[in-house]
C-alpha cells in the first residue's frame, strides 16, 4: 500500500479521443501530446521545470519514438529532466502512474509527470531485413492490425479471448447488447448541461492545418449513436459469438497527462485545497492463454487487498472494457451490478487509443468521486497477452 503518492485535484487532463483515421490521423502522437501538455501547464500556471522525471507511455511507434521520453519532456518545457518509455498495451497508463507512485514511495523524486499518448491511425508498417530469405525478401509487420489480430503466444485474436470468457462465464448476446446500450446511456450523462462533466477535465487539442489556419478539437470524435434496435440488427463478429461491432470498442487517437507528487506539493498545485487524491495500491495478473477479459478480476482483487478494503467499500468503479463481456464477467465474479459502474462513459463507447485509455478512465473516476463526496475508487482493465492491471485511489473531500 502506497502512503506517499498523491495527485493534485485538477492536476490532470485528457484530450478528446478522435476516431480511427479521423482528425488526428496524421499527427505525430508524441509531438501533439507534448504541445498539449505545454499549453495545459501554461493555463494552470504550473512551471514545467518543477518536475523531476517523466514517464511517457505509448504503444504504437511514432517518428523519433526512440527519443520519446526526453524529447517529450523537452517539448513540454522541462528540458533538463530525464524520461523513460513505458509500453504495456492497454495497461500503459496504469503502469505509468504505478511507477511514479513507486518512485515517490522510495524517495527517488517528489514531483513526476505521467504523459500517455497514442495514434492508432496510420500505424507503422515495419520491415526487417532477412538476407537468408528467398531472393533476400524482407520480413514485415503491420504494428496495429497484425497484433490486434494475432497474439503470437496464445495464437488468437483479441475478440477470440472475449468469446472464450463469455463461453466460460455463460454470458449471452442479449446481456452484451444490454450492457453496450447502458454504457452508451452513461456516456450521455457526461454530455448533459453542455458537457459539464467532461469540461471538468477535458482539454482541447490544437491542430495546425496550414501556416494561417489552426483548428481546435474540443469533443470526442467517433462516438456512434446506439439503440436497442440497432444493436439487435448487428451480426456477431465471429460466427456464433456474443459480440457485435456495437458491443466492442474501436481504435482511436488521443492523449492524457497526470501529475503524481508528494502530499504537500499536491496541496499546493490543487485547484481545490479541500479535495485530496491518494494513490493507494496497484494490482496485476496474467490469466491462461486466450482469456484476456478474465484477468481483470484477480488484478482488481489484488489491488483491493493491498489497499485493505473490499469491493463493497468502493464507491465508484471504472474499467477499460474493450468488449462488453469484460464488465459482465467482472460483475458476476465480484458480486456487483454490471449496470451500476462506469458512469459518465468508458472505452467501450469513447474509443481506445491504447496508451492513454486507462488514464482517461482514472481521471473520470477521480471526478466522479469528487462529485459524490469522496471515497474509494477502483480502476481495472485488461491488456494484451491475457494480462490486466488495477489501481485503487482514495478521494477525500
Amino acid at each position: 500500500m502506497f502512503t506517499k503518492a498523491f495527485i493534485p485535484y485538477g492536476g490532470y487532463f485528457t484530450s478528446p479521443f478522435a476516431r480511427w483515421q479521423g482528425s488526428l490521423a496524421n499527427e505525430n502522437g508524441i509531438k501533439l501530446a507534448s504541445a498539449t501538455t505545454r499549453r495545459w501547464l501554461a493555463e494552470k500556471k504550473i512551471d514545467p521545470e518543477i518536475f523531476e522525471y517523466l514517464f511517457f507511455g505509448f504503444t504504437i511507434p511514432q517518428h523519433h519514438g526512440f527519443y520519446a521520453g526526453p524529447w517529450a519532456a523537452a517539448m513540454m518545457g522541462a528540458e533538463r529532466i530525464p524520461g523513460c518509455i513505458i509500453s504495456q498495451a492497454c495497461s500503459t497508463s496504469t503502469t505509468c502512474i504505478y511507477q511514479a507512485a513507486l518512485g515517490l514511495e522510495m524517495g527517488e523524486y517528489n514531483k513526476v509527470f505521467t504523459l500517455m499518448a497514442d495514434r492508432c491511425s496510420n500505424g507503422p508498417h515495419l520491415v526487417w531485413p532477412n538476407p537468408k530469405g528467398p531472393g533476400g525478401q524482407v520480413e514485415h509487420e503491420n504494428w496495429l492490425m497484425d497484433n490486434f489480430g494475432n497474439d503470437p503466444w496464445a495464437r488468437n485474436a483479441m475478440i477470440e479471448t472475449a468469446e472464450n470468457v463469455a463461453k466460460e462465464g455463460g454470458i449471452t448476446r442479449e446481456e452484451c447488447d444490454a450492457l453496450a446500450l447502458r454504457r452508451y446511456e452513461q456516456y450521455q450523462q457526461a454530455l448533459v448541461d453542455d458537457r459539464a462533466f467532461q469540461k471538468r477535465y477535458m482539454f482541447p487539442l490544437e491542430l495546425k492545418i496550414s501556416k494561417k489556419k489552426t483548428i481546435t478539437i474540443s469533443e470526442d470524435e467517433g462516438v456512434m449513436p446506439t439503440t436497442a434496435e440497432g444493436l439487435q440488427g448487428l451480426k456477431p463478429v465471429l460466427p456464433g459469438g456474443v459480440h457485435t461491432f456495437g458491443s466492442q470498442t474501436h481504435p482511436a487517437d488521443g492523449n492524457c497527462g497526470l501529475i503524481v507528487t508528494d502530499r504537500q506539493t499536491a496541496r499546493e498545485l490543487s485547484s481545490d485545497a479541500g479535495i485530496e487524491i491518494q494513490v493507494l495500491s496497484y494490482g496485476f495478473y496474467r490469466d491462461k492463454k486466450g482469456y484476456m477479459a478474465a484477468a481483470v478480476v484477480p488484478a482488481a482483487e489484488r489491488a483491493l487487498e493491498k489497499a485493505g478494503i473490499g469491493i463493497k467499500e468502493v464507491k465508484a468503479i471504472k474499467t477499460h472494457n474493450p468488449f462488453a463481456v469484460n464488465d459482465l464477467y467482472l460483475a458476476k465474479k465480484m458480486g456487483i451490478d454490471a449496470m451500476s459502474f462506469n458512469n459518465y462513459g468508458s472505452s467501450l463507447i469513447f474509443g481506445h487509443p491504447q496508451g492513454p485509455t486507462a488514464g482517461r478512465c482514472i481521471i473520470e473516476l477521480i471526478e466522479e468521486l469528487s462529485l459524490c463526496g469522496g471515497g474509494y475508487g477502483l480502476f481495472a482493465g485488461c491488456a494484451a497477452g491475457d494480462t490486466a492491471a488495477a489501481l485503487v485511489l482514495k478521494v477525500s473531500c
